[in-house]
């Protein structure tokens, strides 16, 4: 059974209850309202099965922000007037995944190091008047891999040359990585990424092929799979690589997300390497965001939480 405010102060002296109703209209007059929350959104094509907001804004309410982080779903024509919402509307920034990692460079005003050379932007950062864009999907690689070893002096293998495998590679060539063996099936993709990271980054890297079941070559140090080979729904499917060639020691990065323990992470698991999941990158990628938006810190416990309900594992 409920009661009123009036039966809650009946049993009170007279002086008590004039005390509290001053105070209560003191305190309504002093605060300052502010319904005025900060924006920030993702736009993509298709939008609806992106987990960031979920993550981006559990990681606003355990830092007490109030801002909103939208997934908006924008047709590759209308990308242009998107942007110009976005500053219209004053968002403080934004991330774009497919298919407008390209596009969206025309529309912006200036681009970060790393984003250039890429020549793909997944983050949108507001610094004054101007839209920058830049690239974090490969620094929340980066930062995933110095949770386990330093990234500098070592040789890598990458599996795939789409947009995640540029990413990984300019980052990774950045973070002092020596040497790159670039794997793709369609040659001409293949050999673009390693002409990239040799004349951009100024890196040591070959591509080779990729026919059959790729053996690792001695002596690497971290294979990356950047393609989408067990991806949610085929959890099952098989990356082609001769797992005998994982040697204990070997740190294997999988950049799946959705399942985190894809066949590779399991099979690299009992192979004795360490290893890292989609999850991580995501993550940390998202970390970056967070950061360049709004100058805090996110908890990257907390976002890698929320992705964990969506996810599992």
């Amino acid at each position: 059974m409920g009661f009123s405010k009036g039966a809650q102060l009946g049993n009170l002296p007279c002086s008590e209850i004039k005390r509290r109703r001053v105070v209560s209209r003191s305190d309504t007059m002093a605060k300052e309202w502010n319904f005025k929350q900060e924006l920030v959104a993702v736009f993509g094509k298709p939008i609806a099965e992106n987990p960031t907001q979920y993550m981006i804004e559990k990681a606003f309410a355990h830092h007490g922000l109030d801002w909103r982080y939208l997934s908006l779903e924008v047709e590759p024509e209308d990308l242009a007037d998107a942007v110009t919402g976005m500053r219209a509307m004053n968002f403080r920034g934004g991330n774009c995944t497919i298919p407008h990692k390209v596009a969206v460079i025309e529309h912006l005003d200036r681009l970060g190091e790393s984003a250039a050379m890429m020549g793909a932007v997944n983050c949108i950062v507001c610094e004054g008047d101007e839209l920058v864009g830049e690239n974090t999907d490969g620094k929340g690689f980066v930062q995933s891999v110095r949770e386990v070893t330093d990234p500098a002096g070592k040789k890598v293998v990458i599996l795939g040359a789409g947009g995640a495998a540029r990413a990984i590679g300019v980052e990774m060539g950045l973070a002092g990585t020596v040497g790159f063996t670039i794997v793709n099936r369609t040659v001409e993709r293949g050999r673009e990424l390693a002409e990239l990271l040799v004349e951009k980054v100024g890196v040591e890297a070959t591509f080779v092929p990729w026919d059959g079941d790729f053996s690792v070559p001695p002596g690497t140090d971290i294979v990356v799979n950047a393609t989408s080979i067990g991806l949610f729904p085929d959890v099952d499917a098989r990356v082609p690589l001769n797992i005998e060639t994982l040697e204990p020691g070997m740190v294997v990065a999988d950049v799946i997300p959705n399942p985190p323990r894809t066949r590779l992470v399991r099979d690299a698991t009992e192979r004795g390497c360490t290893v890292l999941d989609g999850l991580g990158m995501l993550v940390n990628q998202g970390v970056v965001g967070f950061r360049y938006w709004t100058g805090v810190d996110p908890d990257p416990e907390v976002m890698r939480a929320a992705l964990q309900e969506v996810f599992g594992g």
